[in-house]
């Protein structure tokens, strides 16, 4: 009975594994083509960016963003600080931004975004809002790559998320090696297969009428629900491959689970509140965007499924009970199925990195650690699942030294 309830467990894990592994394939889909043809000026965007106690580097970030490759009256910069104990409104202003003072009470990034957008509800001259976050360096063709996006009908789109720090340590080198995998095999895939891109948080673009009736959402991870929202609504959010950004990775283990953790409570939150709503969505449209966000909501709960299916597997190993399917086989040669698997995960990561034309010996501690990296999720879901986080705690910024140029060389 064990044996047959192991399988049951085991074909629902693998099939879902299954689904990404299969879908990623698209992403090699005219490799390395431009999703998006290039096209003059002519949108204008109005860039928000909510910060809070982020004096150290809002400077940097308005600097890149004031030499886009873009005319300068396309564009303006709103700088909108809530709960700061700090002078980044001070900062922001002489810096050049225009300053949003927020008059409503912040608990999450999506109150001060949903008050800014109200305030620039009546601005005609804007067509879309682009959103940052205060410690991001900007690409100068960014919004020129937008604004082609914008051109051939795109309603929302997500830019391509690169790090400012990847070098740092083998954290800061996991959530580079994160972002860059789902970029190439998540996001990339789906605009090959007429899919959804998902929204990570910042860089990612909106066209002023799709928020006309307020930014909605009421979750800790905002990007996350919106991009739950924008399927149900059947919304495609496009990935922008050419549009960068540059973010900066949390440096300290302890930085990193409250970050983590905070996703993944978020996405938990985000399930019970929509995965009705988008398998209703997916029977009735047949849109494809819905099906794969209640997988991506599912993936905290799978992850802790797969471990445990791991845990059993070791039992039945040492209990002497023998099972048929091929990667119990692989798990039963010992030390040659974590060999196998890990080297095919270190070839992903160098595929990836190369991929995005950086230097493999700039990362190497993250190629090397990134299982360590994914593996240290595991007690964040578990204490998520016990506790759900619904509290935004501020991640600290401070690399005000990074060389915007030597990212572009």
């Amino acid at each position: 009975m064990l044996v047959i309830l192991y399988y049951i467990i085991f074909s629902i894990t693998f099939v879902y594994g299954m689904y990404f592994a299969i879908t990623g394939l698209f992403g090699f889909k005219n490799y390395h083509k431009s999703l998006f043809g290039k096209h003059k000026p002519k949108h204008k965007f109005g860039i928000v960016v909510p910060t809070r106690n982020e004096e150290q580097v809002i400077g940097a970030l308005i600097k890149s963003l004031q030499h886009q490759n873009y005319p300068k009256d396309l564009y303006e910069i709103f700088v909108v600080p809530n709960n700061c104990t700090d002078n980044t409104e001070k900062a922001a202003r002489e810096a050049g931004a225009t300053i949003i003072n927020c008059t409503v009470p912040v608990k999450y990034k999506a109150d001060a975004l949903k008050f800014t957008f109200q305030q620039l509800e009546s601005r005609k001259d804007i067509d879309a809002y682009v959103v940052f976050d205060a410690d991001n360096l900007v690409h100068p063709d960014f919004l020129a790559r937008m604004n082609d996006a914008l051109c051939e009908g795109v309603l929302v789109a997500q830019a391509f998320r690169d790090a400012k720090n990847m070098g740092d340590n083998w954290i800061t080198g996991g959530y580079t090696l994160f972002y860059f995998i789902q970029n190439f095999f998540y996001n990339r895939a789906r605009m090959n297969y007429s899919g959804s891109a998902t929204i990570n948080g910042t860089g990612f673009m909106m066209r002023k009428e799709v928020v006309k009736d307020g930014f909605n959402t009421k979750t800790i991870t905002e990007d996350s629900e919106f991009t739950a929202q924008c399927a149900i609504r059947g919304i495609q959010v496009a990935f922008v491959e050419e549009a960068i950004t540059y973010d900066e990775h949390p440096i300290t283990f302890k930085e990193s689970w409250k970050q983590r953790k905070r996703w993944t409570s978020g996405t938990l939150n985000c399930l019970s509140l929509y995965w009705k709503k988008l398998l209703t969505s997916f029977v009735k449209n047949g849109n494809i965007a819905c099906f794969d966000m209640v997988m991506m909501f599912l993936a905290p709960i799978m992850m802790l499924v797969s471990s445990f299916l791991s845990i059993v597997l070791i039992v039945f190993h040492l209990a002497g009970v023998e099972l048929f399917d091929f990667f119990s086989y692989l798990y039963a040669s010992g030390l040659l199925y974590f060999v196998i698997f890990y080297l095919l995960s270190v070839l992903m990561n160098v595929f990836v990195v190369k991929y995005n034309h950086k230097n493999p010996k700039d990362i190497i501690s993250g190629i090397f650690l990134f299982g360590l990296f994914l593996l240290s999720w595991i007690p964040i879901n578990i204490v998520c699942l016990i506790k759900k986080t619904d509290n935004w705690e501020q991640i600290k910024h401070g690399r005000n030294d990074v060389d915007l140029d030597k990212l572009l060389n």
